[in-house]
C-alpha cells in the first residue's frame, strides 16, 4: 500500500509516518518548512528498510497539491491512503483576528483537506477503493475560546468528513476524522507546567495524550473495513 501524510515531519504527523512505514506501507512524507526534520525521518526509516520519500509542498495551494500527487504516482504508481494532517494554530481574541489571519488558518487547515482529498479521489473512485483519514481536533467539536478560526477550520473538516463519506461509500472508499484532545506536541508548547497540570485534573485518565495514541487510531482506521463518516476523539475521557 501507498500513503501520503501531509505535515508529516513533526508531532502527530511524524508518529503517523513512522507507524505506516513500520507496517511496510510506502510513504510520501509531505512538509512545508521542516526540511531538516523531514530528511532526518527519511534517513532513520530507510536505515530500517522502510520505503519513505519526502516532498516539500504547500498543500494550501492547489497547484502544489497537484504536483505532490503527480510525484507520488510517478514514484509509487498509486495512492491507497491519504492522511490529511497539515495545519496551523493561532491563539487570539476573535475581535482581533484580521482577514489575512483568518484566511491563513482556513486555507492551511481546511482548504488543504479539500484540495488533497479531491485530487486523490480521482484515482480512488476509478479503482473502487481507498482510505482517507483527516486529523481534526477536539476544538472542532467543542470550540475553543481565543481559537475561533482554528475551531471553525476543524469543525469544517468534520463536516466534510461526514458529508463526503455518504457520497463516496458506494465506491468502497472510507473517510473518517480523528479529533485529538490535548496531545503533547509543539502546538501546545506555549502551555506552562502549571497549565498542563490543571488540564490533567480535567482528564479522567489523568494525562495528556501522546502522538503514538493518534498513530494507533490511524492504524485501526486503515485496517477496519466498516467504519466511515465517523469523528473519533481520543481525549482520555476529557469530553464524553
Amino acid at each position: 500500500m501507498v500513503a501520503i501524510v501531509t505535515g508529516g515531519a513533526k508531532g502527530i504527523g511524524r508518529a503517523i509516518v513512522e507507524m505506516l512505514a513500520e507496517q511496510n506501507i510506502k510513504v510520501v512524507l509531505n512538509y512545508k518548512t521542516s526540511d531538516q526534520q523531514a530528511k532526518q525521518i527519511k534517513q532513520e526509516l530507510c536505515k530500517k528498510g522502510c520505503k519513505v520519500e519526502i516532498y516539500k509542498a504547500d498543500v494550501s495551494k492547489k497547484t502544489e497539491v497537484e504536483k505532490l500527487i503527480k510525484y507520488t504516482k510517478e514514484t509509487y504508481g498509486k495512492i491507497d491512503i491519504l492522511i490529511n494532517n497539515a495545519g496551523i494554530s493561532k491563539w487570539q481574541l476573535f475581535t482581533e483576528i484580521t482577514e489575512e489571519e483568518w484566511n491563513e488558518v482556513i486555507s492551511n487547515n481546511l482548504n488543504s483537506v479539500f484540495y488533497m482529498t479531491q485530487e486523490v479521489l480521482k484515482d480512488m473512485i476509478i479503482n473502487k477503493k481507498g482510505c482517507i483519514i483527516n486529523i481534526s481536533s477536539i476544538w472542532g467539536i467543542t470550540g475553543a475560546s481565543c481559537e475561533v478560526a482554528y475551531s471553525v477550520s476543524k469543525a469544517g473538516i468534520d463536516g466534510l468528513t461526514k458529508a463526503l463519506a455518504k457520497e463516496i461509500a458506494p465506491c468502497n472508499i472510507r473517510i473518517n476524522s480523528i479529533a485529538p484532545g490535548y496531545i503533547m506536541t509543539d502546538m501546545n508548547k506555549n502551555l506552562t507546567k502549571q497549565e498542563i497540570e490543571d488540564i490533567k485534573t480535567q482528564i479522567p485518565l489523568g494525562r495528556l495524550g501522546e502522538t503514538k495514541d493518534i498513530a494507533k487510531c490511524v492504524k485501526w482506521l486503515i485496517e477496519d473495513e466498516y467504519t466511515t463518516g465517523q469523528i473519533i476523539s481520543p481525549n482520555g475521557g476529557w469530553v464524553i
